[in-house]
């Protein structure tokens, strides 16, 4: 096996980077794979044109209307080569899912057509039984329907014509991510769309926006295959870390490799073909460590786009002989990779509404909305932590550059001061000098602050960044309606309530509105308090202080999950109709026997690695010393063991950490037979979390350790040096 592994690093070094087809000005080639407004123009007549931007508001398809919509959608494929059509939807796998049926049919006499009419566009009915379910339905009743989500255009990959749907169950139920990202942001939209009219009344609707920093690992095929753990888990589960890793800062933001850098320029042009507005690419922290950022787009179609991509890079990186590690923690010892969200609410009327502006009425509304965020956060901290539970995020949170498993929020040092004056607002009327003093003095300067608010704080798992609110926490491997859906939903029912309280107070004491808004503003800011965090996440010293303020300290999923499915929650998200009970309990449990399955394949593989990889790798270095130490006693008789002694020593050390293997990985089969015998989902994954998981460190410490003693030259599995530093 050890030649396998020689093999792969002497292909992997002989690689050439693959030349990239020159496509043009990305201006001009921007969505052109996209069925898009000019697309929509062209194709479509002007009444199915306007059903579907109606649609897009909300307005459902007039049945007719349907067939010339996609009679425009299929001519404009086939003029592009497209063959197959497909209902492209986000099941509750965490990934995307397509079945391609053919434009191709046969009529009546047995003569071909191209086809494809409205029903084929709005609703399918695939086989749902395989999909996860969460109790929804039993296997047998295999009906699930997908129906066409107009607010995300269909697009062309491959030979495909991709048509976004949700994916809901017989009886309703979402089966998927979509439909209840779109139900929370329908939820904010509705909420802030109100409380922006305190500012301004020609605010008709209120979009929340996502900007996503994707991050990833690439290594060589010929290398990730020599590795079984990564083939089969996507992280590396025994490996001892290189001599050299990010200690020296020398790979972030660093000179991108020749092969990299091409890879990027291929997915690049991908991207924009596909509409997905790509911006920034650089190294990370960690070697062989990247990251790939968007422009800012409308959440529903961001999180779609995100989706998108992680499939395409995976296509584009087997050309280039990469294979993508999107996994949270792929190597120990260097930064893991996250996916951090970037949100905020802009207006109809181009307004963000988490920007600070110019005059004290516009940056009122700024303080409306970063307050009211502030305390969403603060009142459902438990709940956007389970939001972005995972089992790859267990390794990341609180590791290296990620945040901690504590929901803390960051706002900077001199927004803090601001909130500390406007603490201190009197209760009730106010008098006209405070008033004209609070506008000039304290909201009034709030840009100037921004302006000269430049630190960030990398350990926060919630930061202001200026002109956004950057959810950090989030994984690689996230689908980001997860936590977008969790944010949006906390946020709408917090702008809900702070109307209510508003409304109450202008109508019941008889205040003006500014009144109004100052005095719920700082009965919030008093509540908050001990959500605000500007130090480092990664001290003990917070971690006792956040107990003392509090706030949760979940590190780990299953702990974590409990959150989703508390009475607070599902009301919550019953209250916002976003999901119902049903819902919400099928994605705990579906959550958690995720979090089972990969620990579970986890565990197969490690013992596996183990037993056939470690262990006969060691005896067989072993015998090669024993023959050594018989020749020594041959040459020097019975003093040899005083010139054997390093050997022996070794001999003993290597029986030893076989021995602690071996016994580690009975146990640790003996209790994943235990936990599987666990009917309650969340007692068997808490079996799994606090009984067989402790045992893989223990494992690959002592594999470890024989790493270093064994001889390169016949140890088989491809080692850190090696998967991280040959690009």
């Amino acid at each position: 096996m050890s030649t396998l592994r020689f093999r792969a690093i002497e292909k992997a070094a002989s690689r050439e980077a693959v030349k990239v087809e020159e496509l043009g000005r990305k201006s001009l080639i921007f969505g052109a794979n996209v069925f898009n407004d000019k697309s929509m123009r062209q194709f479509l007549t002007p009444q199915a044109y306007q059903a579907v931007k109606n649609a897009q508001n909300g307005i459902k398809i007039d049945r007719k209307l349907a067939e010339y919509i996609a009679l425009g959608m299929k001519e404009w494929a086939l003029s592009k080569g497209v063959t197959h059509y497909t209902h492209w939807f986000q099941p509750l796998t965490g990934t995307t899912a397509e079945k391609h049926d053919a434009f191709f049919e046969t009529q009546f006499d047995g003569d071909p057509v191209e086809k494809f009419n409205g029903s084929q566009l709005v609703q399918q009915e695939p086989d749902a039984s395989s999909f996860p379910n969460g109790g929804i339905r039993n296997t047998f009743e295999a009906r699930g329907y997908t129906a066409w989500d107009p607010t995300s255009p269909a697009f062309i990959f491959g030979s495909t014509l991709c048509i976004p749907t949700v994916f809901v169950s017989y009886t309703g139920e979402a089966l998927d991510n979509k439909t209840p990202l779109i139900k929370a942001l329908n939820a904010i939209d509705i909420a802030a769309t109100e409380v922006a009219h305190y500012f301004d009344k020609n605010v008709k609707k209120v979009t929340a926006t996502l900007g996503w920093e994707q991050e990833y690992f690439l290594v060589d095929t010929a290398l990730a295959n020599s590795r079984p753990d990564i083939i089969a888990t996507g992280r590396t589960l025994l490996g001892h870390t290189a001599a050299k890793g990010q200690q020296l800062d020398d790979h972030y933001f660093g000179s991108i490799p020749t092969r990299v850098l091409n890879y990027m320029h291929d997915l690049e042009n991908n991207c924009i073909l596909l509409g997905i507005p790509v911006k920034t690419r650089h190294n990370e922290v960690a070697p062989n460590q990247f990251e790939l950022a968007p422009i800012f787009e409308e959440t529903n179609l961001a999180v779609d786009h995100n989706s998108l991509l992680m499939d395409v890079m995976r296509k584009v990186a087997e050309r280039h002989h990469f294979k993508v590690l999107f996994h949270e923690k792929p190597f120990k010892g260097v930064n893991g990779s996250g996916k951090h969200n970037n949100w905020s609410l802009a207006t109809d009327t181009g307004i963000n509404l988490l920007s600070p502006s110019k005059t004290p009425k516009s940056n009122m509304q700024f303080l409306t909305f970063f307050i009211n965020t502030i305390k969403a956060v603060h009142d459902n901290e438990e709940l956007l932590r389970s939001s972005i539970a995972s089992a790859g995020n267990d390794h990341r949170l609180g590791a290296n550059e990620a945040p901690p498993a504590i929901i803390s929020v960051f706002i900077g040092q001199q927004l803090f001061n601001v909130l500390q004056e406007l603490k201190g607002v009197s209760y009730g009327k106010l008098s006209p000098e405070e008033k004209t003093d609070l506008k000039l003095n304290v909201v009034g300067k709030i840009p100037d602050v921004l302006l000269d608010n430049t630190d960030r704080n990398r350990t926060s798992p919630f930061a202001f960044t200026g002109n956004k609110w950057e959810f950090r926490a989030v994984g690689s491997t996230a689908n980001c309606a997860n936590p977008m859906t969790t944010l949006n939903t906390i946020v709408a029912k917090q702008l809900k309530d702070f109307k209510a309280e508003v409304d109450a107070m202008i109508e019941r004491d008889g205040m003006k509105k500014d009144e109004a808004i100052f005095n719920v503003l700082r009965e919030y800011i008093k509540q908050t308090e001990n959500i605000l965090f500007e130090g480092d996440g990664y001290s003990k010293e917070w971690e006792i202080e956040a107990g003392k303020r509090g706030l949760s300290n979940h590190k780990n999923t299953p702990a974590a999950l409990r959150a989703k499915v508390s009475k607070r929650s599902i009301d919550l998200f019953e209250e916002m109709n976003v999901m119902n009970r049903v819902e919400v309990e099928a994605r705990y449990e579906i959550e958690m026997e995720e979090y089972v399955k990969k620990i579970q394949i986890e565990g197969r593989v490690l013992g596996d690695m183990a037993r056939n990889h470690v262990i006969p790798t060691a005896i067989g270095y072993q015998n090669r010393v024993i023959e050594n130490v018989k020749g020594i006693k041959e040459i020097f008789g019975s003093g040899y063991e005083i010139h054997a002694a390093e050997q022996i020593g070794m001999i003993k050390e290597i029986s030893n950490h076989i021995a602690q293997i071996s016994t580690h990985v009975t146990e640790m089969i003996e209790e994943r037979k235990a936990a599987n015998l666990i009917t309650d989902i969340e007692l068997q994954a808490i079996a799994y979390c606090e009984r067989v998981k402790p045992q893989f460190d223990i494992i690959r410490y002592h594999s470890d350790k024989l790493e270093l003693l064994v001889d390169n030259e016949m140890w088989t599995l491809t080692k850190y040096r090696e998967l991280l530093f040959t690009n």
